[in-house]
């Protein structure tokens, strides 16, 4: 998983960030997932997302992708994740932004990142660069870049 958490779904692998280490250049650890169709199809159903890209082959090709794509708040909601493995469940995420920019397919391993960009020791928050990045041919893709994240610590 090329040094990243495993996002195994149970809370393994978590780790919990005090907020009194906090420095700005620091890297939040990499959480990683493949995408499948099981994780799509559940998210259409919880989000009533059902544009048929997102559950269609056939309508996904027709617009030129080679089969269904992930929803972006999908990919977001995995940019989320990572930002929470990090923090810790004490923490509270006060804003979350993104700026979507590649699709992700079926089989894509996703992987979640981010750095402190500031601290604010009288509010105990932290502003969070993030993204979302994959490997596709060889190259690296942002199908979210330019994310920002403002955590509260307890």
């Amino acid at each position: 998983m090329h040094g990243a958490l495993e996002d195994d779904r149970t809370g393994a692998g978590r780790v919990t960030t005090s907020f009194d280490h906090l420095a700005p250049g620091s890297e939040l650890p990499p959480l990683a997932r493949v995408v499948t169709r099981e994780d799509v199809a559940a998210y259409a159903e919880a989000g009533g997302d059902h544009n048929p890209l997102h559950r269609d082959d056939d309508v996904a090709r027709a617009a030129g992708f080679p089969g269904i794509i992930a929803h972006g708040m999908f990919t977001m909601g995995h940019m989320a994740a990572g930002v929470v493995s990090w923090a810790g469940e004490e923490a509270t995420i006060e804003r979350l932004s993104a700026q979507f920019r590649a699709p992700v397919f079926m089989g894509d391993e996703i992987v979640a990142g981010g750095r402190v960009r500031s601290v604010d020791p009288a509010t105990r928050t932290a502003v969070v660069e993030t993204w979302v990045t994959l490997q596709r041919d060889g190259k690296t893709e942002w199908p979210i870049r330019k994310g920002e994240a403002v955590v509260r610590f307890a």
